[in-house]
């Protein structure tokens, strides 16, 4: 018996729920998974896990025994791939999801940095604001604004992903004044489609909040397309402020309810808990921390943030 591919089974089995998958995971047979499980619980003369036709379970010593199989796997897994990138330069393709207002601001810099870094990195990069789950789409990063839909994903935050209210000085010109958040039931309204509060918005000044029901004019997956309702005075928007600073900025565009803040996401990476000692995905990570801050720049060139982080 071979301990450690004993223990890798065995750890990978208890993660997956059943064999079948666990050796999909490690790239066996599932009868090889069996094997190695049955020859573990010989060895250490218990029951590891509870069995059905479908499905396994972890025993009360399975359990116990898991929580230190899991990290011993982990290391071992850790030092092989060390090993590999001290013999090896990083090589292979990157395949990265990512918002379309951060990949068509952002990744060109990125890539460049990185591939200066380690040349023999190719880009495989989709560009799309829908939600993407890296396991099934087979992607190593996913960049977006909203947590893990699963266990089997990690996440590093990166930034806080700001919203204003924003629309053109023509328009707010013409149209009641937007003085309180129920005023914004007023007027034609587009927002992001994925937010999770949907309709219902809560806007804080610091001393209140208010709930109101926004009903979008326009609802979309394409922060581009909300940036041009906003911009061709077609009504108020809500845009992140990564993508609407320059405009802010160059006065084409003016908040509305300035003294007003909304949820603020975070805008991460995630990646499959299988890509965790991955090489490239590793440093591709410790690039995007290193270019980007909890409190982003546009946010300070605009004047949002008030202290330094600690």
């Amino acid at each position: 018996m071979d301990i450690y591919l004993s223990i890798e089974a065995f750890v990978r089995a208890a993660e997956a729920g059943n064999f079948s998958n666990a050796a999909k995971h490690i790239g066996v047979a599932r009868s090889v998974i069996t094997t190695r499980v049955q020859q573990l619980e010989e060895h250490l003369g218990v029951s590891l896990f509870h069995r059905s036709s479908k499905a396994v379970k972890l025993s009360e010593a399975g359990a116990s025994y898991y929580s230190e199989c899991h990290d011993l796997i982990d290391h071992m897994q850790s030092l092989a791939q060390r090993s590999r990138e001290t013999s090896a330069a990083v090589t292979g393709t990157l395949r990265v999801a990512a918002l379309n207002g951060f990949a068509l601001k952002h990744m060109p810099t990125i890539i460049d940095e990185f591939r200066k870094r380690h040349p023999k990195v190719d880009f495989d990069i989709f560009s799309n604001d829908q939600v993407v789950d890296p396991v099934q789409e087979g992607y190593d990063i996913v960049l977006q604004i909203f947590p893990p839909a699963s266990e089997a994903l990690i996440e590093r935050r990166l930034f806080l992903m700001r919203g204003v209210f924003v629309a053109t000085p023509e328009y707010l010109g013409t149209r009641d004044p937007v003085l309180t958040p129920d005023n914004l039931c007023l007027h034609d309204f587009a927002c992001y489609r994925h937010y999770p509060w949907r309709n219902r918005w809560s806007l804080s000044n610091g001393t209140k909040t208010d709930e109101v029901t926004l009903v979008p004019a326009l609802r979309s997956n394409s922060v581009q397309l909300i940036q041009e309702f906003a911009r061709r005075g077609m009504g108020i928007a809500y845009l992140p402020t990564m993508v609407v600073c320059d405009d802010l900025l160059d006065g084409r565009l003016v908040r509305v309810l300035s003294d007003y803040e909304t949820e603020v996401p975070c805008f991460s990476a995630v990646y499959p808990t299988s890509h965790r000692t991955t090489a490239k995905v590793k440093l591709f990570l410790e690039l995007l921390s290193s270019m980007f801050t909890m409190e982003p720049e546009w946010d300070r060139r605009l004047g949002l943030v008030k202290d330094d982080p600690e």
